[in-house]
């Protein structure tokens, strides 16, 4: 079966000043679409916003992309913005990946515009390479049974079990002594109140 032609996006955000107050957003840009394999690249002012996104829908289509790579702030922060967008258009969702250009270079390189510049260029040259080598993915559910064991009949072991089945999960509770309470089976009386044990 021949292997498909790569098609890579790269969509650079300036994330407001946060990026391009320390990178030459522009100077990336040029030097990406040098890249091999990259047919489009283009910054954003923000592109997570949703003029941002439709900018990435508009160019998986129009240039028949079958990768994306969004160099911008950490994928903790808009990963699955990005999966959801490129989802919405038909490009599976593991088909995009995130280059952090923010947290990994413009923040710590601003005093150093030129520095800052030519790292953000080499993470997004990383990640284009890294593109190369992503694969389609598929969700599966799993069917799960509502239900927990809780090993021990001690007051932890009690106290989990009864929050498990006030909110609805069967509990199998399992103690090897033949009494409920633990250590607190064997405690005549409990302080403050000397109220007993058991």
């Amino acid at each position: 079966m021949p292997q498909e032609e790569l098609r890579i996006g790269v969509f650079i955000c300036e994330c407001g000043t946060n990026i391009a107050g320390s990178v030459d957003v522009d100077e990336v840009v040029e030097k990406a679409k040098g890249l091999k394999d990259v047919v489009y690249a283009v910054k954003n002012r923000y592109m997570c916003s949703e003029p941002g996104q439709a900018e990435i829908k508009k160019a998986i289509t129009q240039k028949k992309l079958n990768r994306v790579v969004v160099a911008a702030c950490s994928p903790r922060m808009h990963e699955s913005t990005f999966r959801n967008c490129v989802k919405s258009v038909g490009l599976n969702r593991y088909l995009v990946d995130m280059a952090n250009i923010r947290e990994h270079c413009s923040w710590v390189h601003m005093a150093d515009r030129a520095q800052a510049t030519n790292k953000a260029f080499d993470i997004v040259k990383a990640y284009v390479a890294r593109a190369r080598f992503l694969e389609p993915q598929e969700e599966r559910e799993i069917p799960v049974t509502k239900a927990a064991l809780v090993i021990g009949g001690g007051v932890a072991g009690m106290q989990a079990a009864l929050d498990l089945a006030d909110s609805g999960v069967k509990v199998y509770l399992v103690e090897k002594e033949p009494a409920l309470g633990g250590l607190m089976a064997q405690l005549a009386k409990t302080y403050p109140t000397m109220d007993c044990a058991i």
